[in-house]
């Protein structure tokens, strides 16, 4: 095993990362990044309309640099014992496919479509579909929205796939099928030509489309087709099997093999969200929610199947029979905004800089790049300095982390943000404080949540950029939760995990423990509570619900 090698593809939101790892130990052999051209240019999104959309060649430009840049860096004795790749994406983050299984935007009739490319996860377009799929779910004895904690998301399956046959008649008439992410790349990568032949992640299925060992599958036809006639047999043309992420779609294509030097043997792995993924990158325990902490976060929560069984936890993103650990419950619950949270708060800071220093008659234009550059960089570590001076008083300036609508608990996309409390002393650090505050404390409502519902939640892991990056905001993160947060090593945690499942997928290890176990590279910080502050954190969160209430209501 010594000699073993495995590849674990990790689909950000701005980026995608390949690493290679020795399957015996986990180390890191080599990485690359591609950041999507598309994307950073800001094409085929409009953020006045929650639109955001991403072109499939970001992601097969940035499948194949990444892979081969990897092997390079590897070299030749090291890419000859390559056994297994694995991918894990973000989601809901679904397409039109035609019946060859291909991405319509691939199809020169649609190459500049946005409709007709990757609906990301944080695309909110669907909030009308949303919110007719749960009001139509009441008409029927079944609850169908059971799993997904009884509400649907703009954010997901079904209400994408409604929005793009209603908003384009054209794409509407191209689509054969509907594809997830995390899906569709290992459906490349292993030669697939027919949509009906594509394997589907119990992961995607379970938390985003309804599928539901329960329901035998997906909601029967009629639940669609009376919700609209556009939806008229998509479940046939959909999938009633489901896999989870240690098992095998297939080996490489000769093509793909031949374009990234690997051979036919290398084993392409079942596709899950980075989330879920990462969760088996950071070590989750049972009962420990583990925290993916980036623009967005995705909390992942594992539990005995016997210990939840019966128990249906409201307002969450599912809970589905092996979707991070196989044989164990996986709960999803989250923030639509994390980082991007902080980001819009730097942007709105950003402004005059990038505005008009560039325009200066002051200093020359490199010089204000330069200058813009250097302030964009340390921006939020200076703002986190300042904030984390500032005393901890009940009646500080408070806000609500809704600026991209809240995902859990109990989806609702149409919510804003807020900021109250503000004088004339109120100066950046504290608007800063207050919006990390307000993150900390939707962390908070989600761990209520499940306490609430009787499964408690124990130990916090976190996971990802924030994570990694922030200690003022994960101390913060302790205070307000009252309870530890470990923080995992790996900088690479999705891509860890799907490390972990690709070696477990080519049979390397016999189930995704062992692999965690084997692979695993612990934890490198805990923050503890500091219960000086604890008290004073729990009167706020009050204010909190209570400014969160007013806002909905009005």
């Amino acid at each position: 095993m010594n000699h073993l090698y495995v590849i674990g593809v990790d689909y950000g939101t701005d980026s995608v990362r390949s690493i290679l790892v020795n399957a015996a130990n986990g180390n890191e052999v080599a990485a690359a990044v591609f950041y999507y051209p598309r994307w950073k240019d800001g094409r085929y999104c409009n953020a006045s309309l929650n639109q955001f959309r991403q072109h499939p060649l970001d992601y097969v430009e940035g499948l194949e640099y990444t892979i081969k840049s990897c092997l390079q860096q590897a070299g030749p004795a090291i890419t000859a014992n390559v056994k297994a790749i694995s991918v894990d994406t973000t989601g809901s983050t679904p397409v039109a496919v035609d019946a060859t299984g291909t991405p319509l935007a691939l199809l020169p009739a649609f190459a500049e479509n946005p409709d007709a490319m990757f609906v990301l996860w944080k695309d909110h377009t669907g909030t009308t579909e949303a919110a007719q799929i749960n009001e139509h779910a009441k008409k029927f004895d079944i609850n169908y929205l059971q799993f997904v904690g009884g509400i649907y998301s703009s954010e997901w399956f079904w209400a994408k796939l409604l929005h793009i046959l209603r908003a384009d008649k054209e794409v509407a008439l191209a689509t054969y099928s509907w594809v997830e992410h995390c899906d569709w790349i290992p459906f490349l990568l292993s030669g697939g030509t027919d949509a009906k032949q594509l394997k589907r992640g119990v992961c995607s299925a379970g938390h985003k489309a309804l599928w539901s060992a329960e329901f035998n599958g997906l909601p029967p036809d009629d639940f669609f087709t009376s919700l609209d006639p556009l939806l008229k047999g998509f479940t046939d043309k959909l999938f009633t099997q489901t896999y989870t992420a240690d098992e095998s779609v297939g080996y490489l294509a000769a093509a793909w093999a031949t374009k990234l030097g690997l051979t036919t043997d290398v084993v392409i792995g079942v596709g899950a969200f980075d989330a879920h993924m990462g969760a088996v990158g950071g070590q989750i325990d049972a009962y420990h929610l583990s925290k993916v902490m980036g623009t967005s976060t995705c909390d992942m929560l594992v539990v005995p199947m016997n210990e939840v069984e019966g128990k249906l936890i409201k307002g969450i993103c599912g809970q589905v029979p092996g979707s991070v650990i196989p044989g164990m419950m996986g709960m999803e619950a989250g923030q639509s905004a994390f980082g991007d949270a902080y980001a819009w708060f730097k942007n709105i800071l950003m402004w005059p800089l990038q505005k008009l220093l560039t325009t200066s008659a002051i200093v020359d234009n490199d010089t204000a790049t330069k200058l813009i550059e250097e302030t964009t960089n340390n921006i939020i570590a200076e703002l986190s300095k300042e904030a984390n001076l500032i005393p901890l008083e009940e009646n500080n300036e408070l806000a609500l982390d809704w600026l991209n609508g809240r995902r859990t608990p109990d989806a609702n996309q149409l919510l804003k943000g807020a900021i109250s409390g503000l004088n004339l002393g109120t100066d950046a650090p504290r608007i800063f404080r207050a919006i990390a505050e307000a993150t900390c404390f939707g962390a908070k409502a989600i761990v209520d949540r499940f306490n609430e519902q009787g499964v408690p939640v124990k130990g916090l892991i976190g996971i990802g950029g924030v994570a990694k990056k922030s200690p003022f905001i994960m101390q913060m993160m302790a205070d307000v939760m009252d309870m530890p947060i470990r923080i995992h090593k790996s900088e690479q945690t999705c891509a860890l995990g799907a490390a972990m499942f690709a070696a477990t997928a080519a049979g390397i290890y016999s189930k995704v423990e062992e692999a965690m176990i084997a692979m695993g590279q612990g934890f490198d910080a805990e923050y503890f509570p500091d219960k000086n502050k604890v008290e004073i954190y729990r009167r706020r969160f009050l204010k909190y619900k209570a400014l969160g209430a007013f806002v909905e209501t009005n």
